[in-house]
């Protein structure tokens, strides 16, 4: 590639840049941050109600996001935790119920090619890879802590 032909690539690329709406960072932080704490004060009062129950802390926790992963998985199931995506980006797709959703969400798209191929094979499409990389790492830094701690 030539100098003219890299110069032309800048401009274009500046230009493109320059037509390009601004995003509103400030609002989509502080939706983000309402919605998503929103979502955690609703698993926290599953969470009371559950121990006021009688439930002893470990069973409640345990079922709290349990419920919280069916209330994720529901609300994918009836589009509706898509539409909130949108609106609060991070904040929706943080707490366990965004886990819920990127479960679900492959699986409903693949529905229609059956249960076996469809939703079966597509079900840890997006959180396969998060679920592989996050014990991967926990186990190399249980090993870690074990070879320098244990002696």
């Amino acid at each position: 590639m030539n100098q003219s032909e890299q110069q032309r690539q800048r401009a274009y690329q500046r230009a493109a840049q320059a037509m390009q709406p601004r995003r509103p960072l400030f609002r989509n932080t502080v939706v983000a941050f309402l919605v998503g704490g929103l979502i955690c004060v609703v698993g926290q009062l599953f969470l009371w109600l559950l121990r006021s129950r009688g439930l002893p802390p470990k069973e409640a926790v345990a079922l709290t996001s349990g419920i919280m992963i069916f209330w994720g998985a529901l609300l994918t199931g009836l589009g509706a935790y898509d539409n909130l995506g949108r609106i609060a980006g991070m904040g929706a797709a943080l707490p366990i119920t965004g886990f819920a959703n990127s479960m679900t969400s492959p699986a409903m798209e693949y529905k229609r090619e059956g249960y076996v191929l469809g939703v079966g094979a597509r079900l840890f499409t997006v959180a396969g890879p998060v679920i592989v990389y996050g014990l991967v790492s926990a186990s190399a830094v249980v090993l870690i802590r074990w070879l320098f701690l244990a002696r």
